[in-house]
């Protein structure tokens, strides 16, 4: 791994890539975004054809054997079911998705944002393209050949010019997508806004990266929401009530247990 990917979103003083890789994260020099976007749509499809307490049968039987991708041939259909897998693993086995999918029925307008997380904690390459974005003023100009340089301080020599573009141009979908870019010639940037789920799920992903205290407000996950930490802090609040996270927060007290995110802590 470059300097560059350990660079956001952290470092933590205490991260591990052993313990993030446990939950589901990805690292290294390759990603899905040279081949495709991180596939909202279909993930949308996928997740309301198999119920939530689907295996990871359940998932390529709906996509490869029900076709509910309404591919074409075999081939398609288990290509599709390859890079959904790696962006979101389509297994209740990970972690990582156990908590996506716990999320995904809490709120329908947190998805996309639900969905980028996923895809930035399973996709070195979209999450090396992360800082480029998010330092971008509303209605600033997404500028790819900067992504490209920035991508290339990432990978190194591994990826050539021309797939750094693709890796550019699925990016950029992936990051319209999810409602940070908007245009189709020429994009720009638009801000998201949080929600009570997406928090809930940045906060689980810091964790899982070793942030801790209020340091986890100030991770790039919640940056990616386009949080600032006392706009996080508020509807961290939020999602405590809910019930999707326990959460005491004062001026001397932070406590922050996200054991309830995932259906299966806990358990044998």
């Amino acid at each position: 791994m470059t300097s560059y990917q350990f660079a956001w979103p952290g470092p933590s003083p205490h991260w591990r890539e052993e313990d993030a890789q446990q939950v589901g994260l990805k690292f290294g020099d390759k990603g899905t975004h040279t081949s495709r976007t991180m596939m909202l749509e279909e993930l949308a499809t996928v997740l309301s054809a198999v119920p939530e307490l689907g295996t990871r049968e359940d998932y390529e039987h709906a996509i490869v054997s029900d076709n509910c991708l309404g591919k074409p041939t075999g081939s398609t259909r288990r290509l599709s079911r390859q890079r959904l897998a790696e962006l979101y693993a389509l297994d209740p086995t990970v972690p990582l998705f156990r908590v996506l999918r716990r999320l995904w029925r809490v709120e329908d307008s947190g998805r996309p944002l639900l969905a980028l997380l996923s895809a930035m904690a399973r996709d070195p390459l979209l999450r090396a393209t992360a800082p480029s974005v998010l330092s971008l003023t509303e209605g600033e100009e997404f500028r790819r050949v900067g992504v490209r340089d920035t991508l290339r301080e990432a990978v190194g020599d591994r990826l050539n010019d021309s797939t750094l573009d693709k890796v550019v141009r699925n990016a950029a979908s992936s990051w319209s997508q999810a409602g940070h870019l908007s245009g189709r010639t020429f994009k720009v940037r638009r801000r998201v806004h949080p929600t009570p789920a997406t928090v809930a799920y940045a906060l689980y992903l810091g964790v899982k990266t070793g942030f801790s205290g209020i340091d986890l407000f100030t991770s790039g996950w919640i940056a990616s929401l386009d949080a600032d930490p006392s706009t996080a802090r508020e509807v961290a609040l939020t999602a405590k009530r809910l019930g999707l996270i326990d959460l005491r927060l004062s001026d001397d007290i932070f406590q922050l247990n996200v054991d309830r995110l995932d259906p299966w802590a806990g358990k044998a």
